[in-house]
């Protein structure tokens, strides 16, 4: 992806070159303002880390646009802004160590036995959204008196607004009290970031002047290749780092090389994706899982305890330094001055983007939940009930920062527009992702609680840990029951034998990875 370099924002845009000088003076004063916000930033968030309604993405939030209110009135109403990202900064520095850390962090049995409903989410509800969104704002924007888009920025609508931000939901479930729907959220909103860029890749590449019935099939070609090729390159990173520590075994001499090793081997796969025109998100949540899998386990403990801490901690700040941009960002007076609707056009692009937002993310969550329910029973031995599936709606409602990296790239240059409309799409999408990020997160915390009580959580849980074993001993039928008590048997009986080829399959995997993989890779032993 073409994407600007980051710039201070001072009278003038920095150069390659070293600064000197008042330059050099204001880029210290910029970085140490930014680094005292953020650790303001964790200070609070510990102190309100048990209230009810807020978590730390709205806290960061908050407290950014707060230090941007402070900002503008130093700088008399001229700029809210220290620093101007756009999406070099957030691709290439932000983004791998979130992405990396999730990965890595996975409760990999979870996540694998919950990968059908995962990817039904994740990649097939993305389609769904985006197509809805692009064609609802195609239809929509016109008549609230908005026009001047053209049909790539439709399309790019679509995806922009279809990549969502779990996190305010994550902070909220807890793995150990609900470990599959912590798993379907957890794993869909790794699974959609990656999905929305590499989709919103694909549509870069469409010549909008030659739309035809082939269109969508290049488009689907188009993600399948850049998926598996990124998904293949993950793997091999993670597994050559595997084979190197157990090979090597530098902690003989020094665990700071096996971290060092392990940090820049994921690094290195992110940034060869991107050379490659690849998907960067896929090759490191992949590369994670793999290490964790693998190379974690061929490391002294003095590393393995390390690299958690170290990839949970570079994560934690590239989240917080993100809200706390959105924050600040929404103050930014020089998009607001190219903005030239009216209050009533504005208003009605907002509920609109909403609106569409609430349709789409529904148009896939529950018959999406009712096919996975059909096809299959997950890991625990329970569906996707009708409140599960209101939280996993819920949960993505909200929009965050991949949203808006990805209208920065589709909508300005170097982190400037100069064109009315795109301004107009910049500063949309900074209202969506803060009106949907504090009102919709707001209201997290509270729903879930209503939905799923702690004790409700907890016998669920604990329930849900004996029942497939019994469930194992019914047999198909029994002449001694009732027609109706014979029926619900064989229902039972049969989601069983559609849940054994998907345990066949982890069987066989555990057999390759005992006989071919761990020998060469290493593992847990």
């Amino acid at each position: 992806m073409g994407r600007a370099a980051l710039t201070l924002f001072s009278s003038s845009s920095l150069s390659n070159t070293i600064v000197s000088g008042p330059e050099k003076h204001i880029q210290v004063v910029s970085i140490s303002y930014f680094v005292a916000v953020l650790c303001i930033c964790i200070v609070v968030g510990h102190l309100l880390e048990k209230n009810r309604w807020v978590n730390e993405s709205i806290i960061a939030i908050l407290i950014g646009f707060i230090s941007g209110t402070l900002i503008l009135l130093m700088n008399k109403g001229t700029s809210s802004l220290i620093l101007r990202f756009n999406e070099e900064l957030f691709f290439i520095y932000l983004l791998p160590p979130i992405i990396f850390n999730a990965g890595f962090q996975v409760k990999k049995k979870q996540f694998f036995h919950n990968f059908l409903p995962i990817m039904l989410f994740g990649v097939v509800g993305v389609f769904i959204s985006a197509a809805i969104i692009s064609a609802g704002s195609w239809w929509l924007f016109p008549k609230v008196g908005f026009t001047g888009l053209e049909p790539q920025d439709y399309f790019a609508l679509g995806v922009i607004f279809s990549s969502t931000d779990t996190v305010c939901t994550l902070q909220v479930l807890h793995q150990d009290e609900t470990p599959l729907l912590y798993s379907l959220v957890f794993g869909e909103g790794v699974v959609n970031d990656a999905t929305s860029v590499v989709l919103f890749n694909a549509i870069q590449k469409l010549d909008v002047s030659h739309l035809n019935g082939w269109t969508a099939a290049h488009v689907l070609l188009d993600f399948l290749y850049l998926f598996s090729t990124s998904t293949v390159l993950g793997v091999v990173a993670g597994l050559l780092t595997a084979f190197a520590a157990k090979t090597l075994y530098f902690g003989r001499h020094s665990t700071e090389r096996e971290i060092a090793l392990m940090v820049l081997m994921a690094y290195l796969s992110y940034m060869l994706a991107e050379l490659l025109n690849l998907s960067g998100i896929l090759t490191v949540f992949f590369c994670g899982i793999v290490m964790s899998h693998y190379a974690w386990h061929n490391v002294s403990e003095n590393s393995r305890i390390a690299t958690r801490h170290t990839f949970a901690s570079l994560s934690f700040i590239a989240e917080t330094f993100i809200f706390i941009y959105v924050g600040m960002d929404a103050l930014d007076i020089e998009k607001w001055k190219m903005t030239k609707p009216s209050f009533k056009t504005s208003i009605g692009i907002y509920c609109t983007i909403l609106l569409l937002v609430l349709v789409g993310r529904a148009a896939f969550v529950f018959p999406l939940s009712a096919l996975s329910n059909c096809m299959s029973v997950n890991a625990v031995g329970q569906s996707i009930t009708v409140k599960h599936q209101i939280i996993i709606w819920w949960a993505g409602l909200m929009r965050g920062a991949v949203s808006i990296a990805l209208a920065f790239h589709q909508f300005t240059s170097s982190g400037v527009t100069w064109s009315v409309v795109h301004a107009t799409m910049i500063t949309s999408t900074v209202i969506v992702v803060l009106f949907s990020t504090l009102v919709f997160g707001f209201f997290t915390k509270p729903l879930i609680n209503c939905l799923l009580p702690h004790q409700a959580r907890d016998n669920r849980h604990k329930s849900g840990l004996n029942s497939p074993k019994e469930d194992l001993a019914l047999p198909l039928l029994n002449f001694e029951e009732s027609a109706t008590s014979n029926l619900d048997r064989a229902k039972t009986s049969l989601s069983l034998l559609l849940e054994r080829p998907v345990r066949t399959i982890h069987f066989y995997w555990r057999k390759f990875d005992d006989s071919y993989m761990r020998p060469i890779f290493g593992g847990p032993r």
